[in-house]
Order: structure tokens, then sequence, then C-alpha cells
């Protein structure tokens, strides 16, 4: 499922913004379908213009979203429980699994929600949240400036362990079984693993420097690698 809702603030219409060439969502809805998995590649959302964008480039849009379901302090999760609900009601089957992916992060390498679904499936978490490595060293507080490791023995990041690595949820993907949704109203519950992704799939766009970046990264594909 890929929420796309029409009233975005920050950067007005951003869903359908050019990047690389073809409107934002257009980007997921393609790694979506060009999946191996079985995946029902379904958008939701409560714009007219944005569902024929994303038929176009051929996801299901059987239904807009209702307007409670996409001011801007709606939540995802109930997005989420409202298309699983009317899914369900069509096919008369509640789905095993939501895959979310998040439009915003359009940078995805090959593979990567095969990789994701495999991992899913292989391990029995309940949900499977999207990361990427960071480290855990060189942050600072502000109020007094202080260091959050010790400046005496700085360590080189190339040095560190893969223990020591901290992992930032990047938003791009999110795999939760229906149960999850049904009981916790959240996309993260039950027993949860981490889905390592590469760097360059931490692109999440958020302001016009992160729609610059995306694009200068997916109108040269031979920059994106693992």
């Amino acid at each position: 499922m890929i929420p796309a809702r029409g009233g975005s603030k920050g950067i007005p219409r951003k869903n359908l913004r050019e990047v690389g060439g073809r409107p934002l969502i257009a980007w997921t809805i393609e790694q979506a379908l060009a999946a191996e998995a079985d995946l029902h590649v379904l958008v939701s959302t409560d714009d007219e213009e944005i569902a024929d964008v994303a038929r176009a480039a051929g996801a299901d849009v059987p239904w807009l979203r209702p307007a409670e379901l996409a001011v801007d302090t709606a939540a995802t999760e109930p997005t989420v429980e409202h298309a699983i609900d009317q899914v369900s009601a069509a096919s008369g089957v509640e789905p095993e699994a939501v895959l979310l992916l998040q439009a915003t992060s359009p940078i995805r390498l090959p593979g990567t929600l095969d990789r994701a679904v495999t991992q899913f499936r292989d391990t029995g978490v309940d949900s499977l949240i999207g990361v990427i490595p960071r480290s855990p060293f060189f942050w600072w507080a502000s109020d007094p400036p202080r260091a959050d490791y010790d400046p005496d023995h700085r360590q080189r990041r190339q040095d560190m362990r893969p223990e020591q690595l901290r992992y930032y949820e990047n938003g791009s993907l999110y795999l939760t079984r229906t149960p999850i949704y049904r009981e916790h109203h959240n996309r993260i519950g039950g027993r949860i693993g981490l889905f390592v992704m590469s760097q360059v799939e931490g692109i999440d766009i958020d302001t016009l420097a992160d729609l610059h970046l995306a694009d200068a990264y997916l109108s040269h594909p031979e920059w994106i690698t693992a």
C-alpha cells in the first residue's frame, strides 16, 4: 500500500512533482510492480489527479480516501486500516500482511522489496522496519555543548564494528502482519525485525533540498549502488 494524499504543505503537490523524469509516486509504484513477490499494489489517496497518475503507472486505486483521513494531522495507521477494511470487504479475504511503502522515499535498489518479503517470511516476525546503519557517535547536545562520546578517544568511523552501529528508521518501508494493525493500531508491534537498507535508499523527501537530491540520483541511475 502506498499512501499519497493531495494536500502536502511543505512541498505542494509533492507526490506529483517530477523527479528523475517522472511523477514522484510513479517510482514506488513501479518498484512494487517489478517485485517477484505476489503484491497487490494499491494506492490510497484523496486526490483525483494522484489517482489518475497512479492508475496510469499500473497501481490499483479502487476508491478515494475519506477526507478525514487526509488532513494534515491524520496518522498513517487509520489510513492503512481503512484500506484493509476495503480490500477485505471486496475480496472476502483479509490480507496476510501490509507492505507500507512511502512514495517520499523513491530510491530502492532492485530486489529490495523481494528481499524484505523473504526476510519477513523466513524470520516469522510480526513487523519489519526498513532501516539504514548509522554511527552512534559524533552526536552533540547544545546547551551546554557536550559530546555523547569521549572526545579524548575519538574513534574513526571506518574502524567501528557492526555491533557498535545503530540503525535509523528511514520511513521507506514497513511490512506488518494485519493482526498487528487490528490489535495495536500501529505499523510496529509484536515480534519486530530490522530490514537493513543501503544508505542511498535512505533519502526521504521532506524539503526542496531532499527533492533535488532525489532528482539528481534518479536522473543518474549509475550513481545508485548498494
